[in-house]
């Protein structure tokens, strides 16, 4: 089982927000279940002879909720789309960059947004990335029916389609789909048209997949034959001998999403630990293990020394299409792709 498998089947436990067993309890992690993995974070390991303590949250949103009510955490792992919430909310300081060993190899097209909106401040670091695509069953699918994202708006593929029941996920796809390729000013109009696009596709899915072992499965019993998927999904289906397609260069575009943490306010542990760890996220050391369950590694300088072959094999290769980075959007925009996304899943 991928760790990626492992960290949304095991969502539903993470969410109690449990604090996991004694480590270097110097430091607390405040994190998807999944990312505690050694092999992550083993300069940190080497440096201070354990682990950091971790505690475990759902969704971004219910970890948020939590540390305002009081939860005491170090730094916590979260997706560039809910960075501005977080930061508006008050509960972060700035990471001092000049702490942050490979700062200067990072690569600049995940780091080039403002996150604090005109701050010199660093509130957020990207570790973490993959991107979205359409996946698709080769052998009944044929490539030019994905060389566009109106694929899913093809009727031939009524009810054997899915998408992600993400808001971000979803909504990427739907701006690139309507001609919008950065969401971080979208328009009142860009917004509308994206959600009318949804609602065009949504009578012609079958499910909005929640993980990705379901969408394997969607996938491998043949109830879907197209679906906008993670990377993830690549390595996973080829290594079970499914004849998979990613279709990253569709002509409307694929989109990129990027995780990284952020240094909380209130933290009781050793400053210079959160560094440690954020450091080690960041070092060569990680970025094996990081390829290896699906994700790619922010320090671009690392990550030059992998190949484009191997980084094709798990879908985060060079493409010549457009790309929407999923970078920190307004939290008004962000709260209003979310209501209007329930209401489309719900047929309104």
């Amino acid at each position: 089982m991928t760790l990626v498998k492992k960290l949304l089947a095991s969502t539903a436990f993470a969410a109690l927000a449990t604090t996991a067993m004694a480590a270097d309890t110097d430091l607390l992690v405040f994190d998807y279940s999944g990312f505690e993995d050694p092999a992550f974070h083993s300069a940190y390991v080497e440096k201070n002879g354990d682990s950091p303590n971790f505690a475990f949250f759902g969704d971004e949103e219910e970890a948020l909720q939590k540390l305002r009510s009081g939860f005491k955490s170090d730094v916590s792992h979260v997706c560039a789309g809910s960075v501005t919430k977080w930061v508006e909310s008050g509960i972060l300081e700035p990471w001092d960059t000049a702490q942050i060993t490979a700062y200067a190899d990072l690569n600049a097209d995940l780091t080039g947004q403002d996150v604090t909106a005109g701050s010199s401040d660093v509130y957020f670091v990207p570790t973490d990335y993959g991107s979205t695509a359409i996946a698709y069953n080769s052998d009944q699918v044929p490539a030019e029916d994905v060389a566009s994202l109106k694929v899913f708006l093809n009727p031939k593929y009524t009810s054997r389609m899915t998408l992600p029941d993400n808001v971000d996920d979803a909504y990427a796809l739907a701006y690139l789909a309507t001609g919008t390729t950065d969401w971080t000013n979208a328009t009142d109009e860009q917004f509308a048209a994206a959600s009318d696009w949804l609602r065009q596709v949504h009578p012609n899915l079958r499910t909005y997949w929640t993980d990705p072992a379901e969408l394997s499965q969607l996938l491998a019993t043949g109830e879907v034959l197209v679906s906008w998927a993670w990377n993830e999904t690549l390595p996973t289906m080829v290594e079970e001998g499914f004849p998979i397609g990613f279709q990253r260069e569709a002509a409307e575009g694929s989109s990129l999403w990027l995780c990284g943490y952020v240094n909380l306010k209130d933290g009781e542990g050793v400053e210079a630990k959160a560094y440690d760890y954020l450091n080690a996220m960041l070092d060569p050391s990680s970025t094996g293990a990081l390829l290896d369950a699906g994700y790619g590694q922010s320090n671009a300088a690392a990550m030059a020394e992998v190949g484009d072959e191997a980084l094709t094999e798990v879908g985060l290769g060079p493409i010549s299409a457009p790309v929407l980075a999923q970078l920190p959007m307004s939290g008004e925009l962000r709260e209003k792709q979310s209501a209007e996304f329930e209401k489309i899943k719900a047929g309104f």
